[in-house]
């Protein structure tokens, strides 16, 4: 205890610190997951994704971050046997926030999109095992986590593959494709809105004072998703039929132009559903900290989370964004398939939903291997051919990289830390 009291604002500043880190490199690697298949099927520019992912990542961090952070903080780590020494749960969080902050500038450094989910969770995981025990670890809920890594690309890839053949079968199997995309992308606008109106509205804001009945969340949202309807109506509006260019007899072209409006929605949601789910990774250690702290060493007090802790990660996530987000965008926007705006607003919508689906139940979910999920939904609907198998293997082995160097770094700085101001 007389660590805790002599040392509390040290190890506040300390977590701070560590924690803007961490939001860094989860601006900095994984928004490329959020925005990179707008950039990648030149919906967008990289300049527009980064205005769009400035705001919308922090209104995520903010708005919906709260359940998330829940499970990071508590779910992993078993309190009870940390009871008698605060100090060492202290000193694995603030290593565990050095330690995934510092593989994700070196993942960063050469353009690899790996998962900060599964650096946080092994660095967590490895502190855990080699300072405190087996039994100090949540295997229970470790094995949720590590289950939704398997079932959160199933279930976007799946989406995804039902998003995209409505859209062909809809639109480009039509006798006049432009007019069917005219007619039919304002409903997909809709959903785009009332899914992620819906979802945040009935898990995302009880922690802001909120609190509304699911009925009155799906009036909001139905009215939420009409506005913004209306709106890309206004846009779609001003797309106009091109004269059919050369190999293009369907005008194919003109419709890929109404999905361009379209993505500059489903970009919104993704990077909202972004950073109300990865913004845990940063500030659940974080969060862990100050309630140590706040309660003079007390592991099992339950302690409000502040305001000002979601803003720190928002904030750490947008510098990261701004500051070194475009070298991965570019990488994985163009990586992995070759993408037009009707096939990235299949796998962006389905990624957003699922992520911001795992937000609000409070999993962790990988947002890496949810949009790689969601463009191999796409590819497959197209054959395999369509996919780029030498970019997924390496993308897919980079994931197996992340956790046992997280686990290594969070140890090697866990015992610094643990030398440094004593047992």
């Amino acid at each position: 205890m007389s660590i805790i009291a002599q040392y509390g604002d040290v190890f506040i500043i300390l977590a701070c610190v560590f924690g803007f880190f961490m939001a860094w490199g989860v601006g900095a690697n994984d928004v490329a997951n959020a925005m990179g298949t707008s950039v990648g099927s030149k919906a967008i520019t990289i300049r527009q994704a980064i205005i769009i992912a400035v705001v919308f990542e922090f209104l995520g961090a903010w708005l919906a971050g709260g359940q998330v952070t829940e499970t990071i903080r508590k779910g992993i780590i078993d309190p009870s046997l940390l009871t008698g020494s605060p100090e060492l749960l202290v000193y694995g969080m603030l290593a565990s926030l050095l330690a995934a902050g510092l593989w994700l500038l070196i993942a960063s450094a050469r353009g690899w999109p790996v998962s900060t989910t599964h650096s946080i969770v092994g660095a967590i995981v490895g502190f855990a095992v080699a300072g405190l025990g087996v039994d100090s670890v949540g295997w229970g809920k470790v094995g949720q986590i590590a289950a939704s890594w398997v079932v959160s690309p199933l279930l976007a890839g799946s989406i995804a593959y039902v998003l995209f053949r409505s859209v062909q079968v809809l639109i480009f199997e039509n006798r006049d494709p432009f007019a069917a995309a005219k007619r039919y992308v304002p409903a997909y606008i809709f959903l785009v809105g009332f899914v992620i109106s819906m979802v945040t509205l009935v898990k995302g804001l009880s922690h802001v004072g909120l609190d509304l009945s699911f009925g009155q969340s799906l009036l909001i949202a139905a009215a939420i998703g009409v506005v913004i309807m209306v709106l890309g109506i206004l846009l779609e509006n001003r797309v106009n039929r091109e004269k059919k260019r050369a190999g293009d007899s369907f005008g194919y072209s003109s419709v890929e132009r109404v999905f361009g409006v379209l993505m500059m929605f489903t970009a919104c949601a993704m990077a909202f559903a972004h950073g109300s789910n990865d913004v845990a990774n940063a500030v659940g250690p974080l969060a862990a900290v100050i309630s140590v702290v706040g309660s003079n060493g007390d592991i099992g007090g339950a302690a409000a989370l502040p305001w000002w802790v979601l803003v720190l990660g928002g904030g750490g996530i947008v510098v990261g964004l701004v500051t070194y987000g475009h070298k991965v965008i570019a990488t994985v926007g163009t990586g992995i398939t070759e993408l037009t705006p009707s096939r990235g607003f299949a796998a962006t919508l389905a990624a957003a939903t699922t992520v911001v689906l795992a937000s609000g139940t409070g999993l962790p979910i990988s947002t890496t291997h949810t949009l790689v999920g969601a463009v191999l939904g796409v590819g497959l609907a197209r054959g395999m051919a369509a996919l780029n198998l030498r970019v997924l293997s390496t993308i897919v082995l980079s994931w197996l990289i992340t956790l046992p160097a997280g686990a290594l770094l969070a140890i090697l700085f866990f015992f610094m830390l643990k030398g440094m101001f004593g047992v």
